[in-house]
């Protein structure tokens, strides 16, 4: 028997609609050079509706893509509901690729208009004459239109002067394309993810939930995650949707600008990339900021160490450990801490909460071992980790990769992981930064925490450095704190206590930083480059095999 219910599109033009109606006086923030811009959820809704008839007039047929190349701000908020609201798909570029890069994803979505920010303009123009679809470049920004190659060129406010300000939005299938994104391409050419309104509809509802960011009217929210990097993990949805005050950095991403950011708006939800956090715990341990405010900081990206989360607690914040990806729109899993396990002692509770969390609301998670069965959630038996639900990919677009990536319904990750008795997710590495060693994995990621808790250490990466007779031995790469100073057998005698001997890096060099990729993850492809003729000392620290444990 069918139930009889309203024939309702889940489609995103619902959240605009909801926050201009209920909260149209709550504002929306952008940091500028000036200080900050302030506007309102409905000057937004106007503009929004202004900006799509604008794109009506000038032929981008439904269904088309429009990029964007910017940074995050309230004229990028208008993007990510004009654009999919109307019928068209907005392809948030990735403005920290490889040129080669983005000139492929540009091409490969076929791109038909860009609208960049200003201080992006000469590094997109340097691009112009290889892409093949755009017929209109779009400048975000104030006063006059820059000095530019790119052409045809419009001003942001002159292409939405042209606009009808009571546009009717479109009845759109739920099921329809909204947004693009591509994967950072470690391996390959990056892959084309995208989203329809339902499913970022229905992660936007479970992103609202108490038990995964608990998102309402009442907060206001600061992603420093960019806009470009998987939708800043669903942020400007949700925040829109439950009418929430807004807050976008804009180009301004050091710690310092983000703390001012914090404090001046008051800010009760941050999110962003664990490096950012890294960076900013000395500058709030000086005790200048008043971040009483905050009542969680969202961290994902890359595993969050425990020292991190031990540091932040000693500051009176709170770090929250969340893990997705691209292809899950992102979030896949939040780490809080159940009911029944609150109560344990101190440090079986920061273990738990540095595990990347419980799958999110509607979600399934599962590891699977090399022939795809499901192994044990024993917290110890490790395999890949693979994720279905109503907003994980089913493809990638126009990708012939595909097929590879999925077994039999589910999505495969790549991450390699465990998952305890209670369900809780932790991730072991990914498969590609595994150290193979004597025929036995070791976990970069472990390594890398436990070297990131010594109080000299900022940060550390931890890489495979092939081995004549044991195939692979890890090598540590240790960022010292500013002014401190220390030894490879220093660091290695911290180690000791808490891994088998065979597990220790053969070798600790110390860089000045850390490379990154262009989401602020430690790029270990780079580090393997560096270091692949490295020549590891004769004699280990340790014994090299676990038969020798």
């Amino acid at each position: 028997m069918r139930g009889l219910m309203m024939d309702y599109p889940l489609n995103l033009s619902v959240f605009l609609a909801r926050a201009e109606k209920l909260f149209p006086a709550r504002e929306v923030v952008t940091r500028t050079s000036d200080g900050v811009h302030r506007t309102t959820y409905a000057d937004i809704a106007r503009r929004t509706r202004q900006l799509a008839s604008a794109l009506e007039r000038h032929g981008v047929a439904p269904g088309e893509r429009v990029a964007s190349f910017a940074w995050n701000t309230f004229r990028h908020l208008e993007l990510y509901f004009a654009v999919p609201c109307s019928g068209r798909v907005l392809h948030t570029l990735n403005i920290r690729l490889f040129p080669d890069q983005i000139v492929y994803i540009v091409n490969h979505a076929e791109d038909q208009v860009i609208f960049v920010d200003d201080s992006l303009v000469p590094v997109l123009q340097t691009m112009k004459d290889h892409f093949a679809t755009v017929k209109l470049y779009v400048v975000m920004g104030d006063g006059p239109l820059p000095e530019t190659s790119l052409a045809p060129v419009v001003r942001y406010e002159d292409f939405l002067a042209q606009g009808d300000p009571d546009y009717d939005w479109p009845a759109l299938d739920e099921n329809e394309a909204a947004m693009m994104c591509y994967t950072s391409g470690t391996t390959g050419n990056p892959k084309g993810v995208l989203y329809t309104h339902r499913a970022l509809f229905l992660h936007s509802l479970t992103q609202a939930a108490a038990d995964v960011c608990g998102l309402s009217e009442r907060d206001t929210v600061l992603p420093v995650v960019p806009m470009f990097h998987a939708n800043s993990w669903g942020f400007p949805f949700t925040s829109t949707l439950v009418g929430a005050k807004q807050v976008f950095p804009g180009p301004f991403m050091t710690p310092q600008a983000v703390l001012d950011l914090l404090q001046q708006e008051k800010v009760t939800v941050a999110a962003g990339v664990p490096t950012i956090w890294i960076g900013a715990a000395p500058l709030i341990a000086q005790g200048s900021y008043d971040l009483s405010s905050i009542r969680d900081i969202y961290v994902g990206g890359s595993a969050v160490p425990a020292s991190l989360l031990e540091a932040y607690d000693r500051l009176g914040l709170r770090i929250v450990q969340a893990w997705g990806m691209t292809e899950t729109t992102p979030i896949g899993s939040v780490s809080r801490v159940k009911s029944s396990l609150a109560d344990l002692p101190a440090d079986q509770v920061l273990r738990t909460r540095a595990k990347q969390g419980l799958p999110s609301l509607v979600v399934e998670a599962r590891v699977a071992n090399e022939v795809g069965e499901e192994v044990a959630w024993d917290g110890v038996t490790m395999g890949e980790l693979q994720v279905r639900g109503p907003w994980v990919i089913s493809g990638y677009y126009n990708d012939a990769r595909s097929p590879a990536s999925f077994q039999d319904g589910w999505f495969r990750t790549g991450d390699v992981a465990v998952i305890d008795a209670e369900g809780y997710i932790q991730l072991v590495d990914r498969t590609k930064d595994l150290v193979k060693s004597g025929g036995e994995w070791i976990s970069t990621v472990e390594l890398e925490n436990a070297l990131m808790a010594y109080p000299k250490v900022l940060e550390a990466a931890v890489i495979a450095v092939p081995h004549a007779r044991w195939q692979e031995r890890p090598l540590a790469c240790v960022v010292l704190k500013p002014g401190e100073t220390a030894t490879r057998d220093e660091v290695l005698d911290f180690l000791r206590p808490r891994f088998a001997n065979w597990w220790l890096p053969d070798d600790v060099v110390f860089v000045p930083a850390i490379p990154k990729t262009s989401v602020g993850k430690f790029d270990k492809k780079v580090l393997r480059g560096e270091f692949q003729a490295y020549t590891l000392p004769e004699h280990g620290a340790h014994a090299s095999t676990p038969d020798a444990d």
